[in-house]
């Protein structure tokens, strides 16, 4: 079996926001679509390690920001590798409006933004689904959505290639595609989580030094 067929389906790329206890947060997505237009429903998954996932299981309300191909790295950097444990995500930043809904949405480097309500959540072990209910978005501009591929391509730095050392040469390491972050055994655990970037282990290649 070739995990690498799952690289061919087509993904978007979005800011998930969310509010709770006075502090705004927010993650990078891959995984937003409609599921129905009658009612207006979408889905999002999000995974459990995040601070976005427990302030929107508590709340029940969020905010879809669709990233567009005018985008830059660091609004990947901003909330795709750094924890909300940590620091506040908006402070500083330039380029973000709030929503009828109270939540933040991002108005720099996107093209729509979609705010909902939860109506039914869905465990699949690392994530969780959220199945909820349009209750406003708005278009920002008609630059195109950014693909999964785009962003590989465009937008993210290309790594460094390292040196590599007489102990190194023929060693296996697992990498990230996201985040170039390295994996040091064979196999990956199936559950490990990038700890840079909280990407799963499907988003890692094997790579041999």
């Amino acid at each position: 079996m070739n995990n690498k067929a799952m690289f061919k389906l087509t993904y978007g790329l979005f800011v998930l926001s969310c509010f709770s206890k006075g502090k705004h947060n927010g993650c990078i997505i891959n995984t937003a679509a409609q599921v129905t237009s009658s009612p207006n429903r979408i889905s999002i998954a999000v995974n459990k390690a995040n601070l976005t996932h427990d302030i929107i299981m508590e709340t029940g309300l969020f905010n879809v920001s669709v990233i567009s191909e005018d985008a830059q790295f660091r609004l990947f950097e901003r909330f795709g590798f750094q924890s909300g444990r940590d620091v506040d995500k908006f402070e500083g930043m330039v380029g973000f409006e709030k929503a009828s809904n109270g939540i933040n949405y991002v108005t720099k480097g996107t093209n729509a933004y979609i705010s909902a309500k939860v109506e039914t959540t869905v465990d699949l072990g690392t994530h969780t689904m959220f199945i909820a209910e349009v209750t406003d978005m708005e278009v920002l501009s008609d630059v195109p959505s950014v693909t999964y591929n785009y962003y590989q391509e465009n937008i993210k730095p290309k790594p460094q290639a390292k040196p590599v050392t007489a102990e190194e040469k023929g060693k296996t390491v697992w990498r990230c595609t996201v985040c170039g972050y390295e994996y040091d055994g064979d196999p990956i655990p199936e559950d490990f989580i990038c700890p840079l970037c909280k990407h799963p282990a499907s988003d890692f290649e094997k790579v041999i030094k």
